[in-house]
Protein backbone atom coordinates (compact mmCIF):
# COMPACT_ATOMS: atom_id res chain seq x y z
CA UNK A 1 0.00 0.00 0.00
CA UNK A 2 1.71 3.42 -1.05
CA UNK A 3 1.80 5.82 2.11
CA UNK A 4 1.45 9.88 1.62
CA UNK A 5 4.88 11.50 2.37
CA UNK A 6 4.45 13.61 5.59
CA UNK A 7 5.58 16.65 3.55
CA UNK A 8 2.05 17.06 2.46
CA UNK A 9 1.11 18.60 5.68
CA UNK A 10 3.31 21.48 5.02
CA UNK A 11 1.77 21.87 1.99
CA UNK A 12 -1.14 21.79 3.44
CA UNK A 13 -0.52 24.33 6.07
CA UNK A 14 0.65 26.84 3.19
CA UNK A 15 -2.35 27.27 1.30
CA UNK A 16 -4.92 27.15 4.42
CA UNK A 17 -2.80 30.09 5.99
CA UNK A 18 -3.75 31.73 2.61
CA UNK A 19 -7.55 31.21 2.56
CA UNK A 20 -7.41 29.93 -0.56
CA UNK A 21 -10.03 27.42 -1.79
CA UNK A 22 -7.45 24.76 -3.01
CA UNK A 23 -9.48 21.48 -1.73
CA UNK A 24 -11.66 23.02 -4.75
CA UNK A 25 -9.29 23.91 -7.21
CA UNK A 26 -10.36 22.37 -10.75
CA UNK A 27 -6.70 21.90 -11.77
CA UNK A 28 -5.21 18.69 -11.49
CA UNK A 29 -1.50 19.41 -10.89
CA UNK A 30 -3.01 21.60 -8.27
CA UNK A 31 -3.94 18.06 -6.37
CA UNK A 32 -0.35 16.80 -6.93
CA UNK A 33 1.74 17.43 -3.66
CA UNK A 34 5.45 19.16 -4.29
CA UNK A 35 7.45 17.19 -2.16
CA UNK A 36 10.66 17.09 -3.66
CA UNK A 37 12.39 19.85 -1.64
CA UNK A 38 11.06 18.09 1.67
CA UNK A 39 12.58 14.74 0.35
CA UNK A 40 15.90 15.62 -1.12
CA UNK A 41 16.77 17.29 2.71
CA UNK A 42 15.79 14.07 4.74
CA UNK A 43 19.11 12.59 5.44
CA UNK A 44 17.52 9.16 5.44
CA UNK A 45 16.57 10.01 1.67
CA UNK A 46 20.25 10.97 1.57
CA UNK A 47 21.31 7.80 2.74
CA UNK A 48 19.10 5.85 0.67
CA UNK A 49 20.34 7.31 -2.08
CA UNK A 50 24.07 6.68 -1.10
CA UNK A 51 25.32 10.27 -1.37
CA UNK A 52 28.90 10.56 -0.84
CA UNK A 53 30.20 13.41 1.97
CA UNK A 54 30.95 15.60 -0.94
CA UNK A 55 27.72 14.97 -2.65
CA UNK A 56 26.04 16.13 1.05
CA UNK A 57 27.92 18.75 1.14
CA UNK A 58 27.57 20.36 -2.35
CA UNK A 59 23.32 19.33 -1.88
CA UNK A 60 23.51 21.48 1.52
CA UNK A 61 25.34 24.71 -0.15
CA UNK A 62 22.70 24.77 -2.68
CA UNK A 63 20.25 24.83 -0.27
CA UNK A 64 21.70 27.38 1.87
CA UNK A 65 21.00 29.16 -1.75
CA UNK A 66 17.56 27.95 -1.88
CA UNK A 67 15.75 27.38 0.77
CA UNK A 68 15.49 31.56 2.07
CA UNK A 69 12.99 31.87 -1.42
CA UNK A 70 11.02 27.82 -0.77
CA UNK A 71 10.70 28.96 3.50
CA UNK A 72 8.80 32.60 2.43
CA UNK A 73 7.01 30.88 -0.42
CA UNK A 74 4.86 29.26 1.99
CA UNK A 75 2.45 33.18 2.40
CA UNK A 76 2.57 33.01 -1.20
CA UNK A 77 -0.70 32.96 -3.68
CA UNK A 78 -1.44 29.40 -4.20
CA UNK A 79 -1.03 29.70 -8.11
CA UNK A 80 2.46 31.83 -7.36
CA UNK A 81 3.10 29.59 -4.29
CA UNK A 82 3.53 26.59 -6.53
CA UNK A 83 5.34 28.43 -9.62
CA UNK A 84 8.06 29.34 -6.96
CA UNK A 85 8.29 25.65 -6.03
CA UNK A 86 8.18 24.01 -9.06
CA UNK A 87 11.05 26.96 -10.36
CA UNK A 88 13.46 25.50 -7.63
CA UNK A 89 12.66 22.04 -7.74
CA UNK A 90 13.66 22.23 -11.36
CA UNK A 91 16.90 24.05 -9.79
CA UNK A 92 17.20 20.74 -7.59
CA UNK A 93 17.04 18.11 -10.30
CA UNK A 94 19.79 19.81 -12.70
CA UNK A 95 21.81 19.82 -9.56
CA UNK A 96 21.31 15.87 -9.41
CA UNK A 97 21.44 15.70 -12.93
CA UNK A 98 25.09 17.00 -12.95
CA UNK A 99 26.28 15.48 -9.48
CA UNK A 100 24.96 12.21 -9.10
CA UNK A 101 25.23 8.70 -10.53
CA UNK A 102 22.41 7.70 -13.13
CA UNK A 103 21.65 4.88 -10.38
CA UNK A 104 21.17 7.79 -8.09
CA UNK A 105 19.12 9.57 -9.85
CA UNK A 106 16.70 7.03 -11.07
CA UNK A 107 16.10 6.36 -6.92
CA UNK A 108 15.62 9.80 -6.17
CA UNK A 109 12.76 9.81 -9.11
CA UNK A 110 11.30 6.70 -7.42
CA UNK A 111 11.22 7.68 -4.19
CA UNK A 112 9.31 11.15 -5.04
CA UNK A 113 6.53 8.80 -6.90
CA UNK A 114 6.33 7.31 -3.37
CA UNK A 115 6.13 10.47 -1.34
CA UNK A 116 3.02 11.47 -3.10
CA UNK A 117 1.07 8.39 -2.05
CA UNK A 118 -2.04 7.71 -4.04
CA UNK A 119 -1.55 11.22 -6.01
CA UNK A 120 1.27 9.35 -7.93
CA UNK A 121 -1.66 8.24 -9.92
CA UNK A 122 -2.27 12.20 -11.34
CA UNK A 123 1.21 12.72 -12.72
CA UNK A 124 1.17 12.53 -16.13
CA UNK A 125 4.41 10.71 -17.03
CA UNK A 126 2.18 8.09 -14.48
CA UNK A 127 -0.95 8.30 -16.57
CA UNK A 128 1.26 7.99 -19.43
CA UNK A 129 3.09 4.83 -18.56
CA UNK A 130 -0.08 3.01 -16.76
CA UNK A 131 -2.34 3.52 -19.82
CA UNK A 132 -5.16 5.25 -17.65
CA UNK A 133 -8.56 5.79 -19.41
CA UNK A 134 -10.22 9.21 -18.47
CA UNK A 135 -12.72 7.37 -16.78
CA UNK A 136 -9.96 6.04 -14.34
CA UNK A 137 -8.21 9.48 -14.26
CA UNK A 138 -11.37 11.26 -13.45
CA UNK A 139 -12.41 8.78 -10.67
CA UNK A 140 -9.17 9.46 -8.89
CA UNK A 141 -9.14 13.24 -9.21
CA UNK A 142 -12.50 12.64 -7.57
CA UNK A 143 -10.91 11.03 -4.43
CA UNK A 144 -8.12 13.04 -4.07
CA UNK A 145 -10.27 16.73 -3.95
CA UNK A 146 -12.74 14.91 -1.24
CA UNK A 147 -9.66 13.85 0.96
CA UNK A 148 -8.44 18.00 0.38
CA UNK A 149 -11.87 19.23 1.70
CA UNK A 150 -12.09 17.00 4.39
CA UNK A 151 -8.51 17.98 5.12
CA UNK A 152 -9.48 21.85 4.70
CA UNK A 153 -12.78 21.56 6.95
CA UNK A 154 -10.27 19.72 9.55
CA UNK A 155 -7.73 22.33 9.77
CA UNK A 156 -10.10 25.07 9.93
CA UNK A 157 -12.18 23.49 12.44
CA UNK A 158 -8.98 22.97 14.61
CA UNK A 159 -7.44 26.24 14.09
CA UNK A 160 -11.08 28.11 15.61
CA UNK A 161 -10.64 25.12 18.50
CA UNK A 162 -14.27 23.47 16.94
CA UNK A 163 -13.08 20.16 15.36
CA UNK A 164 -15.27 17.13 16.02
CA UNK A 165 -14.81 13.87 15.85
CA UNK A 166 -16.93 13.96 12.80
CA UNK A 167 -14.45 16.18 10.87
CA UNK A 168 -12.00 13.44 12.07
CA UNK A 169 -14.26 10.68 10.90
CA UNK A 170 -14.52 12.62 7.28
CA UNK A 171 -11.01 12.62 6.92
CA UNK A 172 -10.57 9.27 8.13
CA UNK A 173 -13.10 8.06 5.23
CA UNK A 174 -11.88 10.34 2.21
CA UNK A 175 -8.49 9.01 3.13
CA UNK A 176 -9.36 5.45 3.21
CA UNK A 177 -11.62 5.51 0.10
CA UNK A 178 -7.89 6.99 -1.65
CA UNK A 179 -5.91 4.52 -0.57
CA UNK A 180 -8.24 1.73 -1.71
CA UNK A 181 -8.62 2.81 -5.56
CA UNK A 182 -5.10 1.15 -6.32
CA UNK A 183 -7.16 -2.10 -6.46
CA UNK A 184 -10.97 -0.31 -7.49
CA UNK A 185 -9.48 2.36 -10.13
CA UNK A 186 -6.29 0.17 -11.06
CA UNK A 187 -6.50 -3.05 -13.29
CA UNK A 188 -4.04 -6.03 -12.47
CA UNK A 189 -1.62 -5.42 -15.24
CA UNK A 190 -1.47 -1.52 -14.37
CA UNK A 191 -0.55 -2.30 -10.70
CA UNK A 192 2.14 -4.57 -11.83
CA UNK A 193 3.60 -1.98 -13.97
CA UNK A 194 3.23 0.63 -11.30
CA UNK A 195 4.87 -1.50 -8.74
CA UNK A 196 7.90 -1.61 -11.48
CA UNK A 197 7.56 2.16 -11.83
CA UNK A 198 8.21 3.34 -8.14
CA UNK A 199 11.10 0.40 -6.89
CA UNK A 200 11.92 -1.49 -3.76
CA UNK A 201 9.32 0.50 -0.60
CA UNK A 202 10.94 3.04 0.71
CA UNK A 203 8.55 4.62 3.72
CA UNK A 204 8.60 8.83 3.28
CA UNK A 205 5.93 9.15 5.67
CA UNK A 206 8.39 8.58 8.65
CA UNK A 207 11.04 11.14 7.64
CA UNK A 208 11.43 14.13 10.11
CA UNK A 209 13.84 16.85 8.45
CA UNK A 210 11.80 17.83 5.87
CA UNK A 211 11.60 21.61 5.88
CA UNK A 212 14.08 23.95 4.53
CA UNK A 213 17.11 25.24 6.19
CA UNK A 214 16.65 28.30 8.37
CA UNK A 215 17.43 31.56 7.31
CA UNK A 216 20.27 33.69 8.18
CA UNK A 217 19.77 36.30 11.00
CA UNK A 218 20.14 39.93 8.96
CA UNK A 219 22.80 41.94 10.63
CA UNK A 220 21.41 45.05 12.72
CA UNK A 221 22.72 47.84 15.08
CA UNK A 222 20.60 46.72 18.53
CA UNK A 223 20.88 43.44 20.03
CA UNK A 224 20.36 43.12 24.14
CA UNK A 225 21.86 40.83 26.41
CA UNK A 226 24.45 39.87 23.56
CA UNK A 227 26.84 40.62 20.97
CA UNK A 228 25.40 39.96 17.11
CA UNK A 229 25.20 36.23 16.86
CA UNK A 230 24.41 34.48 13.46
CA UNK A 231 22.46 30.64 13.09
CA UNK A 232 25.46 29.84 11.45
CA UNK A 233 27.82 30.19 14.60
CA UNK A 234 24.98 28.06 16.95
CA UNK A 235 25.72 25.36 14.71
CA UNK A 236 25.86 22.11 17.13
CA UNK A 237 23.12 23.47 19.33
CA UNK A 238 19.42 23.65 19.05
CA UNK A 239 17.82 27.45 18.19
CA UNK A 240 13.91 28.56 19.37
CA UNK A 241 14.13 31.47 18.16
CA UNK A 242 10.58 33.87 18.18
CA UNK A 243 8.76 36.86 16.64
CA UNK A 244 7.60 39.44 19.29
CA UNK A 245 6.71 42.87 19.63
CA UNK A 246 6.75 43.78 23.94
CA UNK A 247 3.18 45.48 23.93
CA UNK A 248 1.76 42.80 22.02
CA UNK A 249 -0.67 41.04 24.57
CA UNK A 250 -0.84 37.63 23.17
CA UNK A 251 3.10 37.38 22.66
CA UNK A 252 2.79 38.20 26.91
CA UNK A 253 1.40 34.83 27.01
CA UNK A 254 4.35 33.36 25.96
CA UNK A 255 7.20 35.31 27.59
CA UNK A 256 7.41 33.34 30.54
CA UNK A 257 7.58 29.95 28.49
CA UNK A 258 10.60 31.33 26.42
CA UNK A 259 11.74 32.22 29.95
CA UNK A 260 11.73 28.75 30.99
CA UNK A 261 13.06 27.55 28.16
CA UNK A 262 16.20 29.77 28.52
CA UNK A 263 16.56 28.01 32.37
CA UNK A 264 15.58 24.67 31.56
CA UNK A 265 17.99 23.62 28.67
CA UNK A 266 21.69 24.08 28.95
CA UNK A 267 23.28 26.41 27.62
CA UNK A 268 25.68 24.56 25.69
CA UNK A 269 22.81 22.73 23.86
CA UNK A 270 20.38 24.98 23.47
CA UNK A 271 19.65 28.75 22.78
CA UNK A 272 16.68 30.78 23.03
CA UNK A 273 16.96 34.24 20.36
CA UNK A 274 13.98 36.71 20.32
CA UNK A 275 13.61 39.22 17.33
CA UNK A 276 11.57 42.39 18.40
CA UNK A 277 10.11 43.58 15.63
CA UNK A 278 7.50 46.48 16.00
CA UNK A 279 4.18 46.89 15.99
CA UNK A 280 3.14 50.50 17.46
CA UNK A 281 5.93 53.19 17.23
CA UNK A 282 6.33 52.58 20.88
CA UNK A 283 8.20 49.94 20.14
CA UNK A 284 10.63 51.46 17.36
CA UNK A 285 12.82 52.71 20.43
CA UNK A 286 15.33 50.96 21.32
CA UNK A 287 15.35 52.14 25.33
CA UNK A 288 11.95 51.38 25.74
CA UNK A 289 12.44 47.65 24.47
CA UNK A 290 15.12 46.78 26.78
CA UNK A 291 13.16 48.28 29.39
CA UNK A 292 10.60 45.82 28.60
CA UNK A 293 13.23 42.78 28.34
CA UNK A 294 14.50 43.58 31.25
CA UNK A 295 10.90 43.82 32.95
CA UNK A 296 10.10 40.38 31.69
CA UNK A 297 13.09 39.25 32.90
CA UNK A 298 13.91 38.42 29.46
CA UNK A 299 18.22 37.45 29.80
CA UNK A 300 18.86 35.66 26.65
CA UNK A 301 19.73 37.32 23.47
CA UNK A 302 17.45 39.35 21.80
CA UNK A 303 17.81 41.54 18.18
CA UNK A 304 16.02 44.35 17.79
CA UNK A 305 14.45 44.33 13.54
CA UNK A 306 13.61 48.00 13.64
CA UNK A 307 13.17 47.88 9.81
CA UNK A 308 11.61 44.37 9.51
CA UNK A 309 14.34 42.77 7.38
CA UNK A 310 14.70 39.44 9.67
CA UNK A 311 10.60 40.08 9.50
CA UNK A 312 10.88 39.90 5.81
CA UNK A 313 13.51 37.15 5.44
CA UNK A 314 11.61 35.13 7.33
CA UNK A 315 8.57 35.63 5.37
CA UNK A 316 6.96 36.04 9.09
CA UNK A 317 3.21 37.15 9.15
CA UNK A 318 2.21 37.74 13.02
CA UNK A 319 3.27 37.81 16.55
CA UNK A 320 4.12 35.60 18.40
CA UNK A 321 5.69 33.03 16.43
CA UNK A 322 8.22 30.12 17.65
CA UNK A 323 10.41 28.45 15.56
CA UNK A 324 12.55 25.71 16.22
CA UNK A 325 16.07 25.24 14.70
CA UNK A 326 18.19 21.87 14.77
CA UNK A 327 21.58 21.34 15.51
CA UNK A 328 22.39 21.51 11.57
CA UNK A 329 20.47 24.44 11.29
CA UNK A 330 17.12 23.69 9.44
CA UNK A 331 13.82 24.65 10.83
CA UNK A 332 11.63 21.54 12.52
CA UNK A 333 9.05 23.15 13.32
CA UNK A 334 6.88 26.47 13.91
CA UNK A 335 4.07 27.39 16.05
CA UNK A 336 2.23 30.87 15.46
CA UNK A 337 -0.13 32.61 18.33
CA UNK A 338 -0.22 31.95 22.14
CA UNK A 339 1.00 28.65 23.69
CA UNK A 340 -1.64 27.74 25.72
CA UNK A 341 -4.03 29.18 23.76
CA UNK A 342 -7.79 27.57 24.81
CA UNK A 343 -6.04 24.31 26.42
CA UNK A 344 -3.32 23.78 23.37
CA UNK A 345 -0.20 22.80 24.74
CA UNK A 346 2.50 24.20 22.15
CA UNK A 347 4.54 24.75 24.92
CA UNK A 348 5.27 20.89 25.62
CA UNK A 349 5.01 20.63 21.84
CA UNK A 350 8.38 22.37 21.90
CA UNK A 351 9.79 21.10 24.63
CA UNK A 352 9.55 17.57 23.84
CA UNK A 353 10.85 18.07 20.50
CA UNK A 354 13.67 19.70 21.82
CA UNK A 355 14.19 17.21 24.21
CA UNK A 356 14.43 14.84 21.49
CA UNK A 357 16.59 16.72 19.32
CA UNK A 358 19.30 17.27 22.33
CA UNK A 359 19.35 13.33 22.54
CA UNK A 360 19.47 12.54 18.46
CA UNK A 361 22.71 14.97 18.84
Amino acid sequence: MLRPFAFLTMCLLFVASNNVPWALADTTDVLIPQNLLGLVHAPEVQTELELSDDQQQKLEALFEKLDGEWFRARVLPLEQQRSTIAKLEKQVLQWFEKNVTSDQFKRLKQLELQSLGMRLLLRPEVTRDLELDSGQQARLIAFAKEVNVATLQLQQATMKNEATQKHRNDLTTAVEAEQQALQSVLKPPQQMKLSKLIGKPFDTAQLKRIYPMAPELVAVDEWINSNPITLKELRGKVVILHYYAFQCHNCHANFEHYNTWHKQFPSDQVVVIGIQRPETSAERDPAAIRAAAKERNMKYPILIDLESKNWDAWANTMWPTVYVIDQQGYIRHWWQGELNWQGVTGDKTISDLVTSLIKES
